[in-house]
């Protein structure tokens, strides 16, 4: 567990523990619900939004997502570093193709 996670570990024990963990899937989803109408509305297609308040969703997507890592024992950030590589992988060749077909 890192300290981030560590720092939301600490609070949600304060608070009472951990939700089940079908009960902290639902949060997440309702906190992406959340971000994706912020996002929306910094892109200027439904109302006026702003950054602070798209940090402030992302905020609330990551606390809900370490909750679900903290309550399995998994580090987020190795999990984030895993994806990476796996990303980085999966897609150099897809990527280089690209830049091929670009150069013409």
């Amino acid at each position: 567990m890192n300290e981030h996670q560590a720092r939301v570990d600490e609070l949600v024990r304060e608070m009472g523990g951990y939700w089940k963990p079908f009960e902290m899937l639902t949060a997440l989803v309702e906190e992406v619900g959340e971000l994706a109408d912020e996002l929306l509305k910094v892109e200027g297609v439904k109302g006026k939004g702003n950054r602070d308040s798209l940090e402030e969703e992302l905020g609330d997507v990551m606390f809900a997502l370490a909750c679900i890592a903290n309550y399995y024992g998994i580090d987020l950030l190795k999990a984030l570093k895993g994806s990476v590589e796996k990303y980085r992988i999966r897609d150099k060749s897809r990527l280089e193709e690209q830049h091929e077909v670009a150069r013409g």
